[in-house]
C-alpha cells in the first residue's frame, strides 16, 4: 500500500487524518493553539478535496451544539478546540456523550486562566474525565493523524458509539513539524466504513432525542453509558491491531511500554513527554540502570489491567503528570493508585507535576526523578512540583 510521507504540523497532520475519515460537516471556532487544524479543513473544502459543509459558528459552545445536531440525523461530524474553549462547551460536551453521539473532537492540550497562558499543560481535558468521552492521548504528529482516523471507527462501533477527543499537547505537538506518512484514500476508504446508526433522527423511525428522564429511570441510561466506554476496551484493541496491520503501525492500544520487562523502576507518563522519557532511558539504560516507562495512551476508558502487569513486576512507580486536582494531588496520580489499590502488594508511588503553562520538562527534570525513584525515598510529601532545576514538594 503507497504512503506518501509529508513534512506537517501535529495540527496538520490531524487535519490530513480528518480529510481521509470523510467528515460530512465541520464545525469550527478557531482558538490558539488548534485553530490551524480548522483553517486547514477550510482550505480542504475550499479546494474540492474535502466533500463537506464548513460552518464558522459564534462560539465553541456552538460548535459542539452543530456537531451534536450533524450526528443526530446520522451524519459524520468533527470539529476542534483547546482550553477556555472546551471548558465553554463543557455542557455540550455532556450533553454529547449522554445522546450517544459519536462525535471526533480534536483538543489543542492548553493551560487554563487564570493566570492567562496560551501555552501547553493537560488541566483542559483532565478536567473533564468524568464527562463521558473516549480520551486519547498521542505523542507525535503520526500518532495523530492515525488516531484520528481510529476515532472514528471506534466511536461509531455499535459496541461504543461515545463521542471520541484526541488530545495533542499545545505548541510541543500542534506547532512541531516533522515527517508523517499519509495513507491513500482508497485504503483508508477500505478500512473505515460509513457511518450507519439507528441513533438518528428518522420520519420513517421517529425517535426522541436528548429527552428527559424521571428518578425512576435516569440510572440505566447512565449504566448503559458507563458500559459502553468499558466495552471500548476491546474495540480500542481489536482497532490498534487491524489498523497496524493494514498501515504498518501499532501503537499498544490502551498503553506503551517501553523497557519494562526488567525495570526496576518506571515513570507513568502521557502525552508529547513521553519522547522525553524514552531519551533518558535509553542514557540511563546505557549506565547500566533498570529504568522504564509506562505510556498511558487512554485515559478513558482507563488502562487498569495494564498498570497491574506492570505493578507486579516494578516495585517503584513515579506518574509525571501536567496536572494537578487543586487540594490533593494529580489526577493522573489518583487514578494510577486506584487501579493498584486492590493488589496483595502495591508498589510504592510518586506524583511528579511538570510542565505548568508551557513549561519545558527537561531531560534534567526526567533523569532527576528517575534517580529519586531509583534511591526509594521514603517521603510525606504527596506531590512534587518539578520547576527550573528546582524541586517544591508540597
Amino acid at each position: 500500500m503507497n504512503q506518501t510521507r509529508v513534512f506537517v504540523s501535529g495540527n496538520e497532520a490531524v487535519a490530513l487524518g480528518v480529510r481521509l475519515s470523510r467528515p460530512h460537516v465541520i464545525s469550527a471556532y478557531p482558538i490558539t493553539p488548534q485553530t490551524i487544524v480548522v483553517e486547514r479543513l477550510s482550505d480542504f473544502v475550499e479546494d474540492q478535496s474535502l466533500k463537506a459543509e464548513f460552518l464558522h459558528v459564534e462560539s465553541e459552545h456552538s460548535a459542539m451544539a452543530a456537531a451534536m445536531g450533524v450526528s443526530s440525523v446520522g451524519a459524520r461530524a468533527f470539529t476542534a478546540t483547546s482550553s477556555q474553549g472546551l471548558l465553554h462547551m463543557a455542557e455540550c460536551v455532556h450533553y454529547a456523550s449522554g445522546g450517544r453521539f459519536p462525535i471526533v473532537m480534536m483538543n489543542a492540550n492548553r493551560s487554563v486562566a487564570v493566570p492567562w497562558s496560551i501555552y501547553g499543560d493537560q488541566r483542559d481535558s483532565l478536567g473533564l474525565l468524568d464527562s463521558g468521552w473516549i480520551q486519547v492521548y498521542v505523542e507525535d504528529a503520526q500518532e495523530a493523524l492515525d488516531m484520528t482516523i481510529q476515532a472514528y471507527r471506534i466511536a461509531e462501533d455499535e459496541r461504543v458509539m461515545t463521542p471520541f477527543m484526541v488530545n495533542l499537547d499545545g505548541f510541543v505537538l500542534t506547532h512541531t513539524y516533522e515527517p508523517v506518512f499519509v495513507p491513500d484514500q482508497e485504503a483508508v476508504d477500505a478500512y473505515l466504513p460509513k457511518f450507519e446508526t439507528d441513533n438518528k433522527m428518522d420520519i420513517e423511525t421517529p425517535r426522541s432525542l436528548c429527552f428527559s428522564t424521571t428518578p425512576d429511570d435516569n440510572m440505566e441510561f447512565k449504566y448503559v453509558q458507563h458500559a459502553a466506554l468499558l466495552n471500548s476496551v476491546d474495540v480500542i484493541e481489536e482497532v490498534d491491531k487491524n489498523y497496524g496491520d493494514v498501515f504498518g503501525r501499532y501503537y499498544g492500544g490502551m498503553t506503551d511500554a517501553y523497557k519494562t520487562e526488567d525495570a526496576e523502576v518506571a515513570i507513568v507518563t502521557l502525552g508529547s513527554v513521553a519522547g522525553t522519557v524514552r531519551t533518558v532511558i535509553d542514557e540511563m539504560r546505557q549506565e547500566g540502570h533498570k529504568v522504564g516507562m509506562l505510556k498511558i495512551r487512554y485515559m478513558r476508558p482507563f488502562p487498569e489491567k495494564e498498570l497491574i502487569e506492570l505493578a507486579k513486576k516494578t516495585p517503584v512507580l513515579g506518574v509525571l503528570e501536567k496536572n494537578v486536582s487543586f487540594g490533593y494531588e494529580g489526577t493522573v496520580y489518583t487514578n494510577v493508585n486506584s487501579a493498584l489499590a486492590n493488589m496483595e502488594k502495591t508498589p510504592k508511588t510518586f506524583n511528579f507535576v511538570a510542565g505548568f503553562g508551557g513549561r519545558d520538562v527537561s531531560k534534567d527534570h526526567v533523569r532527576q526523578m528517575f534517580m529519586e525513584l531509583l534511591e526509594n525515598k521514603e517521603t510525606s510529601k504527596r506531590v512534587q512540583f518539578i520547576g527550573r532545576g528546582c524541586e517544591i514538594d508540597v
